[in-house]
Order: C-alpha cells, then structure tokens, then sequence
C-alpha cells in the first residue's frame, strides 16, 4: 500500500508547477492592466468596475450568500452605475449611487447584513480609489505605476524571502504560510522600487521611501485582512478565476488596501483633480 502522504519532493515538484502557473498568469495580465491603465478614462473606468463587481460577488460567497438574488444584484447594479458616472468623470453622481446601493443592500439583506454591506464597501472604495488616482492627466498614470509595482514586489519579494529564508511565522493564525522573513523581503523590495522613481526626479528621495515604505506596509496589511476574512468563514481561495493566483480577492487584497490609502492621501494633498499629483511630488 502507497504511502497517501504527499513526500517532500512531490510537494517541492507541486510548489514548482504551481509557481511556473503563477508566472505564466502574471505575464499574461500584467501587460493588459498596464496598458489599459496607459489609456485611462474610460477603458480604465470599465477595467477596475468589472474588477470591483467581480470582488463583491467573490465576498458574498466566501460568507455565504452569493444566492441571494436581491443583495448581489443591488450590489452589482449600484457599482456598474457608479462606473459609467466615474468614466464620465462624475465623481459626485457615483458618490450618491454607491450610497444608494449601500442603503439597498443594508435593508435587503437577510443575513449576514454587516458582512454583505463591508464586502460592498471594500469593492466601492476600491473602484473610486483606482479611478481617482488615474484621473490626473499629468501625473496620473505614474501614481497609479508606482501602486502596481510596490504591491507586485511586495508580493514577490514576499514570496521568495519567506521560501528562502523561513523563520518565524508572521501571524499563523490568520496566515500560516507568511513568515516575518517575507514580510521584511517585500518591505525592502518596494523601497527599491520607491526609490527608483524618486531617482527618475519625480519627488524627494525620503519622501518617496516613506511612500514606498507606507503602501508595502498597507498592502501587506490589505493580504492579511482578506486572509482572516476567508480563515472566520472557512474558505481557502475566494474563487479559481485567476489561474495559480485563485480569485480576484486573493489577487488583489494588498492593491485594493493601497489605492485606497493612497487615494486618501492624494485627495488631502491635490484634490480631487490631483490625486496623482498629490501623490507624486509630496
């Protein structure tokens, strides 16, 4: 009789298709999301509405009530109206109906009411975010670059410092496989990349590492918000949409936390037509 246990090879040779999966996807959509990205307005407005939706029914299923016609579809409705009003640039218009489908969800949930109206929160807050930074026509684009890198190298430094190096585990409770090692790793990965753009001359050097700094740790933090969501309700991947990455939650926890912050930061800083602005030369 075969031993049913996985030996440590067959793990290693399963880490490594999984990681070579991984890749392969990130090569692939990477490009799409940077170039969309490029384009702006519209087409970005549709990219992270899609993406906002997507998060808000992957939430109702992780805590159980993606079913429930009236609360996804309210939901679902809201932020694809709040999408065209955002593409148009009507901030406010999309403000009210993102309001208004709040309200809708808050009194149509049976169940789970707090849970359906945070997940409906999280995806709104991440579709306002992404469109507020990209909208400065100047300094827009790059902003929203340096979110997208620091998260990436978060992530990969991440994964590659915790594997190599091990260690003390960062909250096994909530994260089992997170090592302080990789958090460290992904920390020192994004100054890397903050510091690179401040030597491009787009803002002062330790304003830009304390930025950089600012957003891996957010972004780290975002990673393990969603993984203590999923652990409270007994789920491993909120979907398997992305190939060796699960779903869109899983994908992007730690860049929904980021735009967030630094769309908050941004709009203290330049407004609501300089979020990028207020980002880049702080």
């Amino acid at each position: 009789m075969t031993d049913s246990k996985a030996t440590p090879a067959a793990m290693a040779e399963q880490g490594s298709r999984n990681l070579l999966v991984r890749v392969a996807a990130a090569l692939v959509l990477a490009p799409v999301a940077i170039a969309i990205a490029y384009a702006g307005g519209w087409p970005w407005a549709v990219l992270v509405t899609l993406a906002a939706i997507g998060l808000y029914v992957e939430w109702l299923t992780i805590i159980g009530v993606a079913r429930e016609a009236r609360i996804a579809g309210s939901g679902a409705v809201a932020l694809a109206i709040a999408g065209v009003c955002l593409a148009t640039t009507r901030i406010d218009a999309a403000l009210v109906v993102l309001a208004l489908g709040l309200a809708a969800i808050a009194l149509l949930s049976p169940r789970q009411r707090i849970w359906a109206t945070a997940g409906y929160c999280y995806a709104a807050a991440a579709e306002i975010a992404s469109v507020l930074v990209r909208l400065d026509q100047v300094y827009g684009f790059v902003a929203l670059i340096l979110i997208l890198l620091v998260v990436w190298v978060t992530d990969i430094g991440g994964y590659f410092a915790g594997r190599g190096l091990g260690g003390p585990k960062l909250w096994p409770r909530v994260s089992p496989k997170k090592t302080w090692a990789g958090a460290i790793g992904g920390f020192a990965a994004s100054l890397a990349v903050s510091g690179g753009f401040a030597a491009f001359g787009l803002g002062r050097p330790g304003s830009f590492l304390l930025l950089g700094a600012a957003l891996s740790v957010v972004s780290q933090a975002g990673d393990l918000f969603e993984s203590a969501v999923k652990r409270r309700f007994g789920v491993k991947d909120s979907s398997h949409i992305i190939p060796g990455h699960g779903g869109l939650l899983d994908r992007l926890d730690g860049y929904v936390a980021a735009v967030v912050m630094a769309a908050i930061f941004g709009l203290l800083r330049g407004g609501v037509d300089g979020v990028g602005r207020g980002l880049m030369v702080w």
